[in-house]
């Protein structure tokens, strides 16, 4: 094929060689050839053209230039750019004395009057430079085949044959009917780019078809001629009577309503040839007799188109899915065609599923949610559903049937309606969706709480807070900011506090509650605007304004619990509750206890040994008491004082063996741990001054202890 080709090519007069005064020769060379102006060169529209073959859309070519001896100018030749290529190298001056590149065209089928422009530039400034144009010709080979599995055709009936192709971008196909005697047939390209052949048999019998392809890009013949048509296309085929001919119609769906059943609907359906103007025909679900009466048909008046005006009378409902209707005339069919004929449309319920939960009938939708609606009813496939203002999202889990469809609406966060009707085709169908505020609890994290060490969010305070000083009051601000952001809103905030003061032994002392607290978002919040209640509180909360016996005036371990929970009935979803409970933390106590120390033992200055035990004592005891730092109100078990003891002050013996004195003493004691006793048995360790000796003394021992 290729020497055939090159034979051709030298058969071409030389006299073709276009004449320039800045180039020789101009040289292509792809993959498999090259191609010289001086040579391979073809007529067209009077003007010498450089051809080259090409397999490929986007072919890759070398490109040389020859220039014609000494150049006019100094400057090197250059390439003007062109949107048909795309100059892959620079243009360089080779030692041969040529000018080479890479050009890469961009879809040599579709690109029409390529051609290299040449130039070189002048050396006089405002002088025009020398340029030389080269018109090129891709040129393309191109085949094309019929693919069939079988040889029967029908009259009046259409079949489609898929073509197979060598170069099938090349193929010019129109999709315009060819008109014949035997055949009318037309090419059409699907989107995927496959080549179809669509047949409409007209006559019986054995019958040859042709068809006549051209093609965008020629074919180069012997002798330099150009041809955009390819070879016959023969197939020959055995056309059989009509089967049963089927008729479209320009309706695809009828409604079934009192009206039409009664006037009918006007209908257009393609000519059957033997249609008998204004008669009545039956339109029934089966072919045989007897079938089921969907519709009639009366047939009015002729088309100038080849179609028949008729009047359908709907009587049944029929979905295109249930099979054909079947036009009998006398109980004979004499045509097919398909429509569906449905009940007028008509909404009877509406659902909402929000993310994450279950279908409801009620209506209400918040700004920012994106939610399904679903509508049952009949007739629902046909109808053009959308929402006032509200956009429908396409989703691959959307649903739609005769008696249901499912549409996924997104509610704009800046949406201002208070409504959005649910419309058909531009028409209410009677329900609509109702637009409120979000109203979610939001974590209690907005709820900050101040009572002497700085604000701090009541989330934080998980467990009793031990608060070591006076606490001048509670305080409870509410950061409106923290509950809306832009991509999640929730709303009002209902809170309701319980506040309950507590004496040190854990008996109530005062209880108060506040309900119905409203906190609106702040300004930073999208929905801000829709927010605005004369209820939405802005100032703090202050427990001192509410309690009749102030926080500053509490004893020691008293304890302030403030419940904080969301109003359970304002929401549809449970809310939060966080618990504050301040305890006011001592370190250490002071009292006045008063004990019975007995069986002490005493060591007085300036003696050797220990008196022995003594009877009962009596001490009167200033005493510090300490609290364990982690527990609340737990004491721990060591105190010291100081104070005066009646040594052997209950000793009745009148012997003067037993000693008698009152001492000055610093006393260390142990008690138990027992909370809330009032008799208790201490150990005592410590000294002092006896009065009546005038001596320092040391003692230790038991003693019965009584707290008053």
């Amino acid at each position: 094929m290729l020497g055939a080709l090159l034979v051709l090519l030298f058969l071409i007069p030389a006299t073709a060689k276009a004449q320039s005064s800045l180039l020789r020769d101009v040289i292509i060379r792809t993959d498999t050839a090259a191609y010289q102006l001086s040579r391979h060169t073809a007529n067209v529209q009077g003007e010498p053209t450089l051809f080259f073959w090409f397999r490929r859309d986007d072919e890759t070519v070398e490109l040389r230039l020859l220039p014609e001896g000494k150049l006019p100018g100094q400057k090197p030749l250059r390439l003007r750019r062109s949107a048909d290529f795309q100059q892959l190298d620079s243009l360089t001056l080779e030692a041969d004395g040529t000018y080479r590149t890479r050009l890469k065209f961009q879809d040599l089928t579709s690109s029409q009057f390529i051609r290299l422009v040449v130039e070189q530039p002048t050396d006089v400034p405002g002088q025009e430079g020398w340029r030389d144009v080269v018109p090129l010709l891709p040129v393309a080979r191109t085949s094309v085949s019929i693919r069939r599995t079988d040889d029967e055709l029908y009259v009046g009936e259409e079949k489609v044959f898929e073509l197979n192709s060598s170069n099938p971008r090349n193929v010019r196909a129109t999709g315009e009917w060819v008109r014949g005697e035997d055949f009318d047939y037309r090419v059409v390209r699907e989107q995927n780019g496959t080549l179809r052949l669509h047949v409409l048999p007209n006559q019986l019998g054995r019958k040859p078809l042709g068809v006549r392809l051209q093609t965008e890009r020629p074919q180069l013949l012997s002798g330099g001629k150009l041809s955009y048509q390819l070879p016959l296309l023969r197939q020959e085929f055995t056309v059989k009577a009509s089967r049963l001919r089927f008729l479209s119609p320009d309706k695809r769906s009828v409604t079934l309503d009192e009206l039409s059943r009664r006037r009918g609907v006007e209908l257009i359906l393609d000519n059957g040839r033997s249609f008998e103007l204004r008669r009545t025909y039956r339109l029934e679900d089966q072919e045989e007799p007897g079938g089921s009466l969907i519709a009639e048909l009366y047939t009015r008046q002729y088309l100038s188109n080849d179609r028949v005006l008729c009047y359908l009378r709907p009587y049944n409902t029929h979905r295109q899915t249930d099979g054909y209707l079947y036009i009998k005339q006398n109980d004979q069919a004499q045509y097919v065609t398909n429509l569906d004929i449905t009940p007028k449309t008509t909404v009877t319920s509406v659902q909402v599923l929000h993310r994450g939960g279950d279908w409801t009938s009620s209506l209400n939708v918040s700004p920012g949610e994106t939610v399904d609606v679903r509508l049952e009813g009949e007739g629902l496939q046909k109808a053009r559903f959308h929402l006032e203002d509200l956009q429908v999202i396409l989703s691959d889990s959307s649903v739609r049937t005769e008696s249901r469809v499912v549409l996924r609406v997104q509610v704009p966060v800046t949406f201002d309606k208070r409504k959005s009707t649910i419309l058909n085709a531009g028409q209410p169908t009677g329900f609509a969706l109702t637009v409120r505020e979000f109203q979610r609890p939001h974590p209690l994290d907005f709820v900050s709480v101040s009572y002497g060490e700085g604000s701090r969010p009541v989330t934080r305070l998980n467990g009793p807070v031990l608060y070591g000083h006076t606490i001048r009051d509670v305080v409870f601000n509410f950061n409106t900011n923290g509950i809306d952001t832009d991509k999640s809103l929730y709303g009002k905030q209902f809170l309701s506090f319980e506040i309950r003061t507590l004496n040190s032994k854990g008996e109530l002392v005062e209880i108060r509650n506040v309900d119905n607290v409203v906190i609106c978002p702040g300004d930073n919040s999208p929905r801000a605007a829709f927010y605005q209640d004369k209820q939405c509180r802005t100032d703090p909360l202050s427990l001192n304004s509410l309690l009749g016996r102030k926080t500053y005036d509490l004893d020691d371990w008293s304890r302030i619990i403030v419940t904080i929970r969301h109003q359970s009935g304002q929401y549809a979803e449970p809310g939060s509750t966080q618990v504050l409970e301040l305890v006011l933390k001592r370190t250490f106590k002071f009292d006045i206890d008063v004990s019975f120390p007995g069986g002490l033992l005493t060591k007085r200055a300036g003696e050797s040994s220990y008196t022995d035990f003594g009877g009962i004592s009596l001490a009167t005891l200033a005493q510090f008491s300490f609290y364990h730092p982690e527990k609340i109100n737990r004491l721990r078990p060591y105190k010291i004082g100081a104070g005066f003891v009646a040594l052997n002050a209950f000793n009745l013996n009148s012997s003067a063996s037993v000693r008698r004195d009152l001492g000055l003493v610093v006393l260390g004691s142990v008690y138990p741990t027992r909370r809330d006793a009032k008799l208790t048995f201490p150990l005592y360790l410590g000294g002092g001054y006896l009065m009546t000796l005038g001596k320092p003394f040391f003692m230790f021992g038991p003693g019965i202890g009584v707290r008053l």
